[in-house]
């Protein structure tokens, strides 16, 4: 198993979605819902949130949902954007740009990662948010966890300093650079640009305007004799860049690594794409238009629990997190 590719994760269950207005300035992959039913347009982004739930589940992943009905937080079903775990019991708790936000923090999932898995320490950002500093978690940073780098993105959403203060608390190699559209404006948050995993990364590099900084870039994601293949800003916007590897277990018990990403991800990979995940992981993509139009997609939805559990709970045991529900601590089943 490997530090990058957890086996268990968090899942945000909003029964009120909607698109953001408040997010919708600086998001350019944000999209204008349908005129429709706003119950409707909720009820069906539930319905997709659930199935993402549910391949993660039939893949072997541990899952954990918590269940939110509150309307004022239309953007709650992404929750990497508030906080991490990482290797070595520790949990960072990150300050949001969109004030509207920032109230999507959860005292009861810290506390049921408290319970269930090895925490050591919590670190919390959040009180950047009154100086106008910002990190907004595995959104703003793409971490591989292996060699301990943090990829940032600079963006009003992804500052600098925070991020060298998480580096130096965590004990990551800072590693920033700029990244823009075809427009020449900055790509809000990293991980739509690309992913890590264990054996392979897809990055879109084209979008790093700054030569050298784009080769030292695919020098440092090539560590180990990492694979490193590139995305196109077209695939970008398909979400291609906004997937995660996770580990799940096969019915014999034994470890299997899958690629989450959507049915929209998928479909913009060129076939040598698709064989170059395929030869290490195995692709699970669900269809998710509805909640896309938020401008986040599979990867902003999950945030990963690199904690060790503890005594009675097994990652990747795929009724460990009905045990979990059945204890409460705002948990479904």
């Amino acid at each position: 198993m490997s530090n990058v590719a957890p086996s268990a994760v968090i899942l945000v269950r909003s029964r009120r979605f909607r698109v953001n207005p408040a997010t919708a300035a600086d998001n350019a992959f944000q999209a204008d819902p349908p005129a429709v039913d706003p119950a409707a347009l909720s009820a069906q982004a539930t319905r997709e949130m659930d199935a993402v739930a549910d391949a993660l589940r039939a893949a072997g992943v541990t899952v954990h949902v918590f269940d939110d009905d509150d309307p004022t937080r239309p953007d709650s079903v992404f929750p990497n954007n508030w906080i991490s775990t990482h290797p070595g019991g520790m949990v960072g708790v990150f300050p949001m740009f969109a004030a509207n936000r920032r109230h999507e923090r959860r005292g009861d999932v810290l506390e049921m990662l408290k319970a269930h898995y090895r925490v050591q320490t919590i670190v919390d950002y959040s009180g950047l948010e009154a100086d106008g500093i910002f990190l907004e978690g595995t959104g703003a940073m793409v971490i591989d966890h292996d060699s301990r780098v943090a990829y940032m993105a600079r963006s009003h959403r992804a500052d600098q300093v925070a991020l060298e203060r998480f580096c130096a608390d965590f004990a990551y190699e800072p590693m920033a650079f700029d990244a823009v559209d075809s427009g020449g404006l900055p790509v809000y948050h990293t991980n739509v640009l690309g992913w890590i995993g264990t054996r392979m990364a897809m990055f879109a590099l084209e979008m790093v305007p700054d030569a050298s900084r784009r080769e030292a870039l695919r020098e440092r994601l090539s560590v180990h004799g990492r694979q490193v293949v590139e995305l196109t800003e077209a695939q970008v916007g398909e979400f291609a860049g906004n997937a995660i590897e996770l580990t799940g277990r096969h019915a014999d018990g034994s470890w299997r690594p899958i690629v989450a990403m959507s049915a929209r991800a998928r479909r913009s990979l060129r076939d040598d794409q698709v064989a170059a995940i395929e030869r290490s992981a195995e692709i699970v993509a669900v269809d998710i238009p509805t909640l896309e139009l938020s401008g986040g997609s599979v990867r902003c939805m999950i945030a990963g629990i690199h904690l060790d559990p503890r005594p009675g709970v097994r990652p990747g045991h795929a009724a460990a997190d009905d045990a979990l529900a059945a204890e409460g601590s705002g948990l479904l089943a």
